[in-house]
């Protein structure tokens, strides 16, 4: 990968979400300032060459809906909210990349505004993945607000990391590595600061010690000047360096030493994943429907059928971005993965493993809508749930998925014949050979079944015959 441009700036989020886990206006205000500069650097770029990720403070926040909306309307592009795991994921995927592969087993750090991840890997798979509610702007408000630092106060914010690493620390110290790597601003941001002091690159005990001292001696943010720490980062650095303080006593480290790749290259590569057939979350389905035991040959066809269908409504339904094809996939993929769990109502725990699962490679929004077609495949459909006003994409993709799953219930691996379907916004006409309904009179029950389901959702399924 070879850069182009480059340009960042620090927001600092998290330092607007307040005590009711709503974001400050002011905070959003220059956010959004921040996007529009970013927005001219994205205009001339293809759609599916761009990809936004929101985290830990877009996951807490209770308004994060409009924050987005409006972040989305300046930028002229989707936001995507990823898991912790995802996040932990991507620095890692962006960390290895940047390091190369050196067969060594990693430890990677990442200390954020909000969140601190920690991934445990080999090569270019992480095998461990947390990611902890404590990051150098929220751990800076709560012990540093009016920038006084004290001997006391370090104290406080380091016990308070070291309580959140106190679940995890045992699992990674047993597991260990030989390498460990830190990604991202507060991390590079200390070994700017150490290299000032005269240490190496590398961040080490001795190092954060001497950091801490130096930190009490001035005893206020404002007057922070140390050689390599930006302006920007003073008010949130004693944040950083006591979670830091508390990594190296938690898990017993020797020395971090920086990496420039983090979240951002590892969308990069992931996204180059995408457009090379190596689509994690193809990885990801494939996984799942292994260890659920699911039927592979019947997930085929019914994959097929629903590709089929697709094909023939898309224009019309506007189902024509990669994502749709992805989707329907993807569910006709997994519609049956809660049968390992249960026949009885197995569409719903196949959506509740959906809905709960760490699903590398989807964000949130990806993994709640592939929960809604696994769990709205068959049955009934509550109105309330997903209708024509509130995702007509997704309804179309949901009852395509639906037909494709009834044509097959008898799980007969003769072929079926030629079914054709005709599409407007509310309508699906649906053909097949008289003959064969003729000699299929429980599928034309359960055709005649789903007309009732769709009706409750403004769909009207209406079914003929064709020579």
């Amino acid at each position: 990968m070879r850069v182009l441009d480059k340009h960042k700036e620090m927001v600092r989020l998290a330092e607007g979400l307040n005590a009711r886990g709503k974001l400050d206006g002011s905070v959003v205000q220059r956010s959004l300032d921040c996007l529009e500069r970013f927005a001219q650097r994205l205009r001339p770029l293809q759609p599916n060459n761009v990809r936004i990720v929101g985290t830990n403070t877009l996951r807490q926040a209770k308004d994060a809906a409009k924050f987005i909306a409006q972040a989305e309307a300046v930028l002229g592009y989707p936001i995507e909210i990823i898991s912790g795991y995802e996040e932990a994921r991507l620095i890692y995927v962006g960390v290895c990349h940047d390091l190369g592969d050196d067969h060594q087993t990693r430890l990677v750090i990442d200390i954020g505004g909000g969140s601190t991840e920690l991934i445990r890997g080999r090569y270019f798979t992480p095998e461990t993945l947390e990611s902890l509610y404590m990051g150098c702007v929220s751990m800076s408000q709560r012990h540093f607000a009016d920038g006084k630092i004290s001997n006391e106060r370090m104290d406080k914010a380091a016990n308070e990391a070291l309580l959140e690493l106190e679940p995890i620390a045992q699992q990674f110290n047993k597991l260990g590595w030989e390498s460990c790597i830190g990604a991202s601003g507060t991390i590079n941001a200390v070994a700017a600061v150490l290299e000032g002091l005269g240490d190496t690159l590398e961040v080490t005990q001795a190092g954060i010690e001497d950091l801490r001292a130096r930190l009490l001696d001035v005893g206020n943010v404002d007057k922070l000047s140390l050689q390599g720490l930006a302006d920007e980062r003073r008010s949130v650095f004693p944040g950083g360096v006591a979670i830091l303080s508390a990594l190296f006593t938690a898990l017993d480290i020797d020395t971090i030493s920086p990496s420039q790749g983090a979240l951002r290259e590892g969308l990069i590569y992931d996204l180059l994943g995408r457009h090379h057939a190596e689509d994690t979350r193809d990885q990801t389905v494939n996984g799942l429907a292994q260890r659920y035991h699911i039927d592979h040959a019947q997930a085929r066809q019914v994959r097929a059928t629903t590709m089929g269908l697709l094909s023939q409504v898309a224009m019309d339904w506007k189902l024509t971005a990669a994502e749709h094809n992805h989707l329907l996939g993807w569910a006709a993929n997994l519609h049956e993965i809660g049968m390992d769990i249960s026949h009885s109502g197995y569409h719903k725990h196949g959506g509740y493993l959906i809905d709960n699962s760490d699903m590398p490679g989807f964000s949130r929004s990806n993994q709640q809508q592939l929960a809604t077609l696994v769990r709205g495949h068959r049955r009934k459909l509550a109105a309330t749930d997903i209708t024509p006003k509130s995702d007509a994409a997704l309804l179309h993709i949901m009852v395509l998925l639906r037909i494709a799953a009834v044509l097959h219930r008898s799980r007969s691996r003769d072929p079926l014949p030629h079914i054709e379907v005709k599409a407007d916004k509310k309508k699906l006409v649906l053909s097949a050979p008289g003959p064969w309904l003729e000699e299929h009179p429980l599928t034309v029950l359960d055709l005649a079944n789903e007309a009732q389901y769709l009706e409750a959702v403004g769909i009207d399924l209406s079914i003929k015959t064709h020579s």
